[in-house]
């Protein structure tokens, strides 16, 4: 209940409180002025080898034709079927260097008489002889092969051909290969982990985006889907899994008599050459069925003894059908497996049938009785299952359109993560993990739109620089928008027509919008202002997004592009316009949707009285893909509002503002009911907008920065001794408080870095009873903040603690990412100095340990001094070790010189 009897819905006093910013920005506005980032051929039961005595082709003879040094293939070829065989030449226990060898038969379509025949292949060796046979309607035909190219520069193997394959005709290529079996995570590789106190070894795949090539010669491109049936011969004390169930095990043995195993696979559905996946594993497993498909969770034997992937196996099985009812479409295998790799860097991968994951990505241990890891692991499986729909039954024609795999997989696993979690608030955790940071990054990038040509994409753009935040967050943002201006019903019917219609084979963006344009004519409830292609193509084919600025006395809503200073001259089709849907809502009571289709345009129902209690807010359903202004009539009324009662807002929603869009007097007006917040939702955004990383950094030499943590401080005592009463006596009270457990760390981290003496003491407290008995766990909410200012405060005891803590061998990979940073807390140089000399030690040195020493040094109030002599005074033996890269980057200044000295 508002002043004078108003009355202010949960909504809409969110939205007031997404007003808050206006004083981050304000604020460091003012510090600035002080002191100034997917069979036509039937398989054959054994791959025919290459013929001895046919020429052999193990050397290249010389550059690729021209077109083929290009991205994309020459489309004179379709493949239609593979037979693949993979050997890793793998035994356990044994010493590398590793390799792996293969045959690949290419049942291919001719569309256009061509004398060669082109096809990519990336860092492999020819194997014995190539061989074309066909066309495949006469019989024993073969067409002469006169020599291969193989051109490392443009990832192709060219078969030059002494005759023509004429269209309309089928033939198969047939290849054999070998390749060196990396530890890098790429491709096909190995990897070593402990299981059970033993050292072992598997081998994994990752082909996305252009990896398939550098495991078999193949046609990698999304668009150009085949049929696989593939044959793995691996160690017998391994299993092999592969997209498809297994169908045959047998014995077979090499030439030095030694026995093998040879697992075959059924022949898989038509997909892309990039979702083919092999792992080759003594892994153990969990199983059940769900409507038929049978789910197997792989981890270490030690991990699934212990129940750590309980979860994610109680899980999996009601997403599927979960998404099999919303989209009305069933999915498609007979099995699914999800393997836990304890070394991953994709993080995970949405291969049909053989989904991968980094091990933290899918284990939950029973012990933990937090929502937060439940929540993150039902996000991330809901994210690879989403992909079994959109990227594996339709994907993109090619990667300028990967946010139609990316964005629509980011959107529904935030539907599938609340169906499994209902606690979870999906307005707020949906703004919070995508919205909000993608705006950010939007706005410091600007750098590309979501959706760009494939000419573009060519020219300025690695493939995997596309796999950004702009691909996954924007392109969820813009669906999220989309669904909201079409409602979730239409925007779901939509959707089922598109991936009905294109099955199996290949879209673009321009197909999705026919589809939703289908569903919106057929009905009459929803009215657009525009085609479904003029109001999507102004968000996915233009950088940046715009920030609408309101006049409440002319009703007047203007737009432009936030922050728009690298592209002022643009010369854009769209000219920096959007045609944005708008909530909004007056006095509490929510409007009909509105639509600004132009640069500036008057809305009379938007003028408001002279009474100080009429107010307009936009953007109410949180759900438009921008941020919003208003003038200074509407801040002072809202300000009112927030100040007389803060205790109604349900969650905190961040408009933020452009510097000088907003008066420092309106903006300290906005925030001074902050000690009376106790919502750590709206506490984390104020913090990481009023506390950026490199805030200390920049104003501390200056008088507003102490200034600045006082005014920080004393609004956030209430806050913090309201949750370090339960970190002292009753943390499990936070069992169910999601916002808790993800925002409590960055509340602690900082009070302590503003010097509160208690939050100090709480950290010392515990890193002493956690020193006295290594079996205590220190609470896994606050525990980075505690071993940093654990050891921050201590003396090298303290630090010689955490050493020791982050050498044990049963450290965790979180408890060990934790001590790292913990360590590069010292206060005295001298131990920071040896922190940083630890990454050099022969036993514990590699490029990426060395790096992330060095960074986490630099975040450190003396660790740009002492990181910088030690780089300097290190750099031949970091030269040396590091080879190729050059480590100095003498042009660069300051911070930027230090993050890029090593090679991360």
């Amino acid at each position: 209940m508002g002043a004078r009897g108003l009355y202010v819905g949960r909504r809409a006093a969110a939205l007031l409180a997404a007003l808050l910013l206006a004083l981050l920005a304000a604020l460091l506005a003012l510090a600035a002025l002080y002191g100034r980032c997917r069979q036509e051929e039937p398989p054959s039961p054994r791959l025919p080898r290459p013929s001895p005595t046919a020429p052999s082709l193990t050397t290249p003879l010389g550059p690729a034709p021209s077109t083929a040094s290009g991205r994309r293939l020459p489309r004179n070829l379709l493949p239609l079927h593979y037979d693949l065989e993979l050997w890793p030449r793998v035994r356990p226990g044994q010493a590398g260097p590793f390799a792996f060898s293969g045959q690949v038969n290419i049942t291919v379509h001719c569309l256009q008489d061509t004398d060669a025949a082109v096809l990519h292949s990336s860092g492999l060796r020819s194997r014995g002889a190539a061989v074309v046979r066909g066309p495949l309607s006469e019989a024993g035909a073969v067409v002469e092969v006169a020599g291969l190219r193989l051109d490392a520069a443009g990832e192709v193997a060219v078969l030059e051909l002494r005759g023509r394959l004429r269209a309309g005709r089928r033939y198969v290529l047939q290849l054999g290969f070998q390749g060196r079996l990396e530890e890098d995570l790429d491709g096909l590789f190995l990897t070593r982990y402990t299981d059970q106190g033993l050292s072992s070894m598997l081998i994994a795949s990752q082909l996305e985006p252009t990896y398939a090539r550098t495991v078999y010669p193949c046609f990698d491109e999304p668009a150009m889907k085949a049929t696989f049936n593939i044959r793995i011969v691996h160690d017998p004390s391994y299993v092999a899994l592969s997209n498809m169930p297994a169908i045959d095990v047998s014995e077979m043995k090499d030439e030095n008599g030694s026995l093998w195993t040879v697992t075959k696979f059924n022949t898989s559905l038509k997909m892309s050459t990039y979702l083919t996946a092999f792992v080759i594993c003594a892994f153990d497993y969990v199983t059940r069925t769900e409507r038929g498909n049978e789910i197997r969770i792989w981890a270490r034997k030690e991990a699934v003894k212990n129940g750590y992937v309980d979860y994610a196996l109680n899980i999996t099985g009601p997403i599927f059908s979960f998404l099999e009812d919303l989209l009305n479409i069933s999915y498609p295998l007979p099995k699914t497996d999800l393997v836990a790799l304890p070394d991953f860097g994709a993080g995970a991968m949405e291969n049909w049938g053989l989904m991968t994951f980094q091990e933290s990505s899918l284990m939950y241990q029973p012990s933990d009785k937090f929502t937060s890891r439940k929540a993150m692991i039902a996000i991330i499986v809901s994210h690879e299952l989403g992909h079994q729909w959109f990227g594996n039954l339709v994907t993109m024609n090619w990667w300028n359109d990967l946010w139609l795999n990316e964005g629509l997989a980011s959107y529904f696993e935030y539907l599938g993560a609340i169906f499994i979690e209902p606690k979870l608030s999906l307005d707020k955790i949906f703004y919070d993990h995508v919205v909000q940071p993608v705006l950010r990054e939007d706005n410091e990038r600007g750098v590309r739109s979501l959706s760009e040509t494939e000419e573009k994409i060519k020219g300025s753009f690695s493939l995997i620089s596309l796999f950004d935040s702009i691909t996954y967050s924007k392109g969820a943002s813009i669906t999220w928008m989309l669904s909201g201006f079409l409602t979730e019903k239409l925007f779901i019917r939509a959707l089922t027509s598109y991936l009905k219609e294109f099955s199996f084979s290949n879209a673009n963006q321009d197909d999705l919008w026919t589809h939703i344009q289908m569903v919106v004519d057929a009905q009459n409830e929803v009215q657009l202002p525009a085609s479904v292609k003029q109001i999507m193509d102004s968000w996915t084919c233009q950088n940046g997004f715009p920030v609408l600025t309101l006049n409440l006395t002319t009703g007047t809503i203007s737009q432009e592009q936030f922050l728009n200073k690298k592209n002022e001259n643009s010369t854009d089709s769209y000219n920096n316009t959007w045609i944005i849907p708008i909530s909004w809502m007056r006095n509490g009571s929510s409007q009909p949707l509105m639509w600004l289709d132009k640069t500036s345009k008057v809305f009379p129902e938007m003028q408001v009285s002279e009474s100080e209690y009429d107010w307009v807010l936009l953007n109410v359903n949180l759900n438009g893909y921008y941020r919003v202004n208003y003038d200074q009539l509407n801040l002072k009324r809202l300000a009112r509002l927030l100040e007389n009662d803060p205790k109604v807002r349900s969650h905190f929603f961040s408009q933020a503002y452009k510097f000088g869009y907003i008066q420092i007097e309106t903006a300290l007006e906005l925030t001074k009911y902050l000690a009376r917040e106790d919502e750590l939702f709206i506490w984390n955004m104020v913090l990481l907008n009023l506390v950026p990383e490199n805030l200390e950094s920049t104003l501390k030499n200056y008088e507003v920065y102490p200034l600045l943590k006082k005014y920080l401080l004393k609004r956030m005592l209430p806050i913090y001794h309201y949750y370090s009463g339960f970190i002292r006596e009753n943390i499990d009270a936070l069992e169910d408080d999601y916002f808790a457990q993800v925002y409590l760390e960055k509340l602690f981290a900082t009070a302590c870095w503003l010097g509160l003496q208690d939050c100090l003491n709480l950290s010392s407290e515990l890193y002493a009873k956690w020193m006295d008995n290594p079996e205590y766990k220190i609470p896994l909410l606050i525990r980075r903040t505690v071993c940093c200012y654990g050891v921050a405060v201590g003396t090298d005891k303290e630090w010689n603690f955490a050493w020791e803590m982050y050498n044990r061998t049963d450290s965790t990979k979180e408890d060990t990412d934790i001590l790292l940073s913990a360590l590069s807390c010292a206060k005295e140089s001298w131990l920071l100095y040896r922190y940083l000399q630890y990454g050099l030690s022969d036993t514990l040195f590699s490029a990426n340990y060395t790096s992330v020493i060095i960074l986490y040094a630099v975040t450190k109030d003396i660790g740009h001094r002492i990181a910088w002599e030690f780089v300097t005074e290190n750099w031949p033996l970091l030269n040396e070790r590091y080879g190729k890269q050059p480590i100095f980057v003498p042009e660069m200044e300051g911070f930027q010189r230090i993050q890029l000295a090593l090679k991360c």
